[in-house]
């Protein structure tokens, strides 16, 4: 079982102070299952997620359609110029896609866990003193090659670093019930 290097516990929001002396405790890094049910669970959240951001688009964009706000260009119906434009069906797009980074961006800035992760107790670290800033999240996501980048860690037995890990120097770790619990944070 691969140890991590020492993984800072995170900031107590009582003493700001005592933050500057972090607490260094030892994780074993999550294998490859772990992570994929917690992929599992988070594939629903995000397609929930990405559900109620589609709906929310369209129904803005049916109502500025019926009320004149758009030329439909000789469509009779709302619907039917959204499936045939080319633009509107960008920026569903587009919007969902945002929607769904920013579930994970989100998650992953506030706790460390999205809500698979929760589910699983795992929990993302820094591998170095950088901070976990939202550009370094952002690189994590995109290297995550949307979940292929997990399967190096098939291969890396040693070390459990998938290619999102690698490249924004974090490590999905194993937490303890008492660890995953956000009171003990």
């Amino acid at each position: 079982m691969a140890k991590s290097k020492k993984a800072k516990t995170p900031k107590s929001s009582e003493s700001n102070k005592s933050a500057e002396t972090k607490v260094q405790m030892e994780f074993e890094r999550a294998g490859f299952f772990c992570r994929l049910a917690a992929m599992i669970y988070d594939t629903l959240v995000a397609t929930a997620v990405g559900m109620c951001a589609a709906m929310v688009m369209i129904v803005f964009m049916v109502v500025s359609l019926k009320n004149g706000l758009f030329d439909m260009n000789g469509y009779a119906e709302p619907n039917e110029f959204i499936q045939n434009s080319v633009l509107f069906t960008t920026i569903i797009q587009v919007w969902v896609g945002v929607w769904i980074a920013g579930f994970f961006l989100w998650f992953w800035k506030r706790g460390g866990q999205t809500l698979g992760m929760r589910a699983w107790r795992l929990r993302i670290f820094s591998t170095s003193e950088a901070p976990m800033t939202w550009s370094r999240l952002l690189l994590r996501l995109i290297t995550s090659l949307g979940g292929v980048g997990t399967l190096l860690v098939l291969f890396d037995v040693k070390n459990k670093l998938a290619l999102q890990d690698r490249v924004a120097k974090t490590e999905v770790v194993k937490l303890t019930k008492n660890q995953n619990d956000h009171k003990s944070w």
